[in-house]
């Protein structure tokens, strides 16, 4: 077995990418929680590993880092094929990294902590404009999504087929996120059938954000 460590922190959506494709392919890692909200990110040591100031990075058998959630899912599926995360065709591996990018290029960076901080510092936004504009997001995000699925034959129990994809671990985490910022998605029904079948398997519910060391408690 390959020694695995990640540098993460709990509520990372990227972060929880990797953590859930972990799990799926049944590799031990240990997690190094890089708190983001105290900037833990830019301290010289962890700027050495990631230039960028971000999680998740991943150290595997001692080699550079990997950066990046979905370079690095890609990586784990190329090099640890089972369970694959991608169909073996190229129009499906096309359709799924369509719907990958769809919640990881195009809306998950709006709304990051250094996104937040630049409308809050140089925008002079307050919270509530803050808030409306992620809220906006994350709906616009998952909405897409829903008129992606609803209706497409390859669309099964999970966004491709019957098994989860890439696609899957970036819809439950733009969807998680979303319900901590009290969106709401119930007239999705096709996202929502996808996020409760993600979040009733093994693999997705322990990699979940409210689950990992230093989350708040939630009873």
């Amino acid at each position: 077995m390959p020694k695995i460590k990640m540098y993460g922190f709990w509520r990372s959506a990227a972060a929880f990418r990797v953590r859930i494709a972990l799990n799926l392919k049944g590799l031990a890692f240990e997690e190094e929680m890089i708190n983001i909200d105290v900037g833990d990110q830019h301290t010289p040591d962890y700027l050495a590993l990631n230039p960028q100031a971000a999680v998740p990075s991943v150290i595997i058998d001692g080699a550079p880092p990997l950066t990046q959630s979905l370079a690095i899912l890609e990586y784990l599926d190329e090099t640890y094929p089972t369970p694959p995360l991608l169909p073996s065709d190229a129009r499906g591996r096309a359709r799924v990294r369509s719907l990958a990018l769809l919640f990881a290029a195009d809306h998950h960076p709006l709304i990051t902590p250094r996104i937040r901080r630049y409308l809050a510092e140089e925008m002079h936004q307050d919270e509530a404009a803050r808030t409306a504009w992620i809220r906006h997001w994350f709906r616009e995000g998952l909405a897409t999504a829903e008129a992606r699925l609803a209706g497409d034959p390859a669309t099964g129990r999970f966004c491709h087929g019957d098994t989860p994809t890439i696609a899957d671990l970036c819809l439950i985490s733009q969807a998680a996120g979303a319900r901590v910022f009290k969106v709401e998605f119930g007239d999705l029904p096709t996202v929502g059938r996808i996020v409760e079948t993600c979040l009733a398997h093994d693999a997705f519910a322990r990699a979940h954000p409210l689950r990992q060391p230093g989350a708040p408690l939630t009873h």
